[in-house]
């Protein structure tokens, strides 16, 4: 005889059994398992749950057996917070802004590289928005950032004219503003170390690239190479002096101005440029013009991005890192985010030369 709990099926109808006493129906597994199925499922209450997924501290009192059943019953079923439930009980987002000069270009992509992998190991979101060095634009988009619920900025190559209303990491930031923290390269240094390496193999007319005076870096950086060249001796002569006055993110930005230089017919032996894009078009333009670098003219960029190292030739330049500017850029806004601190002013990275085919010895 069939036990009372099933019943012997006939033609067309389903096999039905009931569940064991001591288990509980496991939720299933193709829609979104919730934190009250979790909870169902292991016969506590959702707010211990909860609170053990969150990692509260009221879970501080939750013995570690308890602890340890919860989050292998949310393994096994595969449970997922509702972010926007957490975010709407937090009133946090999880989400910082990042406002770049433009999308793809070789020094943004860098920093947003390190930016990115920092906040995914922290389980932070972040919305690009470009600039593109227009203040209208740049004021437009901050402020459809914060009406997205933003908890941060972090920007990257950007002339700030106020202090932002929420934290705000700066890379290439040198203005201060109560609120911002400026990640800043040590450009004396790397000034020093790319002119010290042309004087080192005879160099004694160099020209020079300036950046754009709305770059944010530009200012410092030229200030810093004249600095250094009257420490070491070095004439900046105007007719080997061009300034770039475009924003472009291809080496199209350092073409037309190698162009230039040639055209005064002022001998020079090198070129410290303005970054490895500038330095890229230069050395086009000089190949163009039957001169060969280095043998007849020595390049020196700046930044050292990706493409750098696979030129022909490959590109002497001074290292920003990048990456780990970006890398340090989010770290400091979640800290500031997170546990309220203090922001400290202005964080300050070191530069190296990497010496590669594109100097040599003067003739």
């Amino acid at each position: 005889m069939p036990r009372a709990a099933e019943r012997v099926p006939i033609a067309g109808e389903l096999h039905l059994k009931s569940m064991p006493k001591d288990r509980k129906p496991r939720p299933k597994k193709s829609g979104a398992v919730t934190l009250k199925a979790v909870a169902d499922h292991l016969g506590l209450t959702p707010g211990t749950v909860s609170s053990v997924l969150n990692d509260a501290p009221s879970s501080r009192s939750i013995p570690q057996r308890t602890k340890s059943r919860i989050l292998a019953a949310a393994r096994e079923l595969n449970y997922k917070p509702n972010f926007f439930a957490q975010s709407l009980r937090k009133k946090r987002t999880y989400t910082i802004g990042v406002i770049v000069e433009a999308i793809g270009d070789a020094y943004g992509s860098m920093v947003i590289s390190g930016v990115e992998q920092y906040l995914r190991s922290k389980n932070f979101f972040f919305l690009t928005v470009v600039h593109r060095h227009d203040p209208e634009l740049l004021d437009r988009y901050a402020q459809i950032l914060l009406e997205r619920g933003v908890e941060g900025f972090i920007t990257i190559d950007m002339q700030l004219r106020e202090a932002p209303s929420i934290p705000t990491v700066a890379v290439a930031g040198h203005k201060g503003f109560p609120g911002v923290t400026n990640i800043v390269l040590d450009h004396h240094h790397a000034a020093r170390v790319a002119l010290q390496h042309l004087v080192d193999l005879g160099h004694k007319r160099i020209a020079f690239m300036k950046g754009a005076e709305f770059s944010s870096d530009s200012a410092v950086r030229w200030s810093a190479i004249e600095g250094v060249a009257q420490d070491l001796k070095i004439e900046i002569q105007p007719e080997l002096t061009v300034q770039i006055n475009i924003n472009d993110a291809t080496p199209q930005l350092g073409y037309p101005f190698a162009k230039q230089l040639l055209e005064r017919c002022a001998p020079f032996t090198a070129l410290f440029a303005y970054n490895d894009l500038s330095a890229l078009g230069a050395i086009r333009a000089f190949q163009e013009a039957g001169l060969r670098v280095p043998q007849d003219v020595s390049v020196v960029g700046f930044d050292d991005i990706q493409g750098a190292a696979y030129n022909t030739p490959s590109l002497t330049t001074v290292r920003q890192p990048l990456a780990r500017m970006g890398q340090i850029a989010a770290q400091t806004l979640l800290e500031r985010i997170e546990n309220s601190q203090d922001e400290p002013k202005e964080i300050a990275v070191e530069p190296e030369l990497i010496v590669r085919e594109s100097t040599t010895r003067a003739d």
